[in-house]
């Protein structure tokens, strides 16, 4: 039984999916940070905490995935030196 090709199954692949995660990363950190801003004018306090720790966590995420696509195009440079693909 032949294996099912996969995004992931190139560097590349992930590479692009990365690149989405962080994309919508970004999006979502600045909607918290609108929700953020409502938060502080209807003086919601327990909102407002509740998105103190959203936005940290996503800062926390976003470092964890722009390590991940360093570490990608590592490997895809590597690749490319050992297999002459320059």
């Amino acid at each position: 039984m032949a294996r099912q090709r996969t995004p992931f199954d190139r560097i590349e692949g992930s590479l692009e999916y990365i690149g989405l995660l962080r994309d919508t990363i970004e999006t979502t950190k600045s909607e918290i940070q609108k929700e953020v801003v409502r938060a502080e004018s209807e003086r919601a306090e327990r909102r407002l905490q509740a998105l103190h720790l959203v936005t940290y966590n996503l800062e926390r995420l976003s470092r964890h995935i722009d390590s991940s696509h360093r570490l990608l195009n590592d490997l895809r440079t590597l690749r490319r030196l050992l297999l002459d693909e320059r």
